[in-house]
């Protein structure tokens, strides 16, 4: 029997254990050997071992009758867990950083007090578990295998649990992390509406014990697209109500085109601020420009300017100029920037103008 079952197990025997080490003890005769077990010792002991194995058969009753639920808990390789691309959180933002009071402590204590949960995989040669709720923790574990703790293992329970399942217990756990934005928790429940709901928001607003006006703003804030999102320097600067407003501003075609103008312009100097040492402009003031925006006529005037940002916050494109004979582009030297890179930030720009009205053709 492996031992965390084991261990289970004695937890339930503990109150027949307790009954049977309470038997009175019978007088044992002065002239019996010690060799030789008084009669009534070995009815005693044959009584423990009766009520041992009757505690242990009513235990295991208990867990095959569902009384009682059996958890599995396993020290894994984290490199053998797939992330479930359910989850609301971005992996890719994770960082030491933001990731570093999770590090300590897991550092501090030899390991995690609070399990992950992930569920069995079939077919996938190159990981044996999915993660369902977790993502920092696993983050967490494999940075600090990496970093001088080679044998650290991530603690993890065992569910079994199908896609919709799955997806309530992450969100339920999501809940109450402040660290994962209301655009990640918006974006997870747009995808999780078409793939265990069936596009039925009431369906999916049951299931999930919220209010069905509530999970409506949800969903029209995951309509914002990057473009936009990307104007702030986290997407934990845009709360649920502003993210709600700035989606049904973007209803209107034309003032859509001038949000989506205005959060290129602000992309531009979030890089500068960056490259200069200074700090991003706050939610509140982007947001204020973005719903500020007001529809234009006409062309870009002549003194119109964007710059693209590279991978390093370094200016890999800008626009000098947009008049009639043509546009004016510079490419700065020692950008770091690669072909594609630069290839990208020019259909980039294309695309900008042509939500202004500006095309090349």
């Amino acid at each position: 029997m492996a031992r965390k079952q084991s261990d289970y197990l004695a937890s339930l025997l503990a109150e027949e254990a307790e009954t049977a080490e309470a038997l009175p003890a019978e007088p044992v005769e002065a002239e019996t050997p010690p060799s030789s077990p008084a009669p009534a010792v070995q009815e005693r002991a044959i009584a423990r071992a009766g009520l041992s194995l009757l505690g242990r058969e009513n235990a295991l009753a208990r867990v095959a009758s569902g009384e009682v639920r059996q958890v599995t808990q396993l020290l894994i390789d984290p490199a053998r867990v797939r992330i479930w691309e359910g989850n609301a959180r971005i992996q890719a933002q994770l960082s030491e950083e933001n990731c570093r009071d999770l590090i300590d402590s897991i550092r501090a204590e030899g390991g995690q007090k609070v399990p992950a949960v992930v569920r069995h995989l079939s077919g996938d040669p190159d990981h044996d578990y999915e993660l369902i709720a977790g993502t920092r923790r696993h983050f967490a574990i494999s940075w600090l295998r990496s970093h001088s703790y080679p044998d650290m293992r991530l603690l993890a329970q065992v569910a079994d649990l199908d896609d919709e399942a799955a997806f309530r217990l992450a969100d339920i756990e999501n809940r109450a992390r402040k660290d994962i934005s209301d655009i990640e928790r918006a974006r997870n429940y747009a995808g999780a509406l078409d793939r265990h709901y069936g596009g039925k928001a009431v369906r999916m607003a049951e299931r999930l014990n919220v209010s069905k006006g509530w999970l409506s703003k949800m969903l029209r804030a995951a309509s914002l697209p990057d473009a936009v999102l990307d104007a702030f320097a986290s997407p934990h600067d845009l709360p649920l109500n502003p993210a709600y407003k700035l989606a049904q501003a973007m209803e209107d075609k034309d003032r859509a085109k001038a949000i989506r103008r205005e959060a290129g312009q602000i992309v531009g100097e979030q890089a500068h601020r960056l490259e200069r040492g200074l700090g991003p402009l706050p939610g509140p003031t982007v947001l204020a420009r973005l719903m500020g925006a007001q529809a234009v006529s006409g062309p870009p005037p002549k003194d119109w300017h964007m710059e693209v940002p590279g991978q390093h916050g370094r200016t890999i494109l800008a626009v000098k100029s947009v008049n009639r004979q043509g546009i004016t582009l510079h490419l700065p030297m020692a950008t770091g920037a690669s072909d594609d890179q630069i290839a990208n930030a020019v259909r980039q720009v294309l695309d900008t103008l042509r939500l202004n009205g500006v095309t090349v053709r």
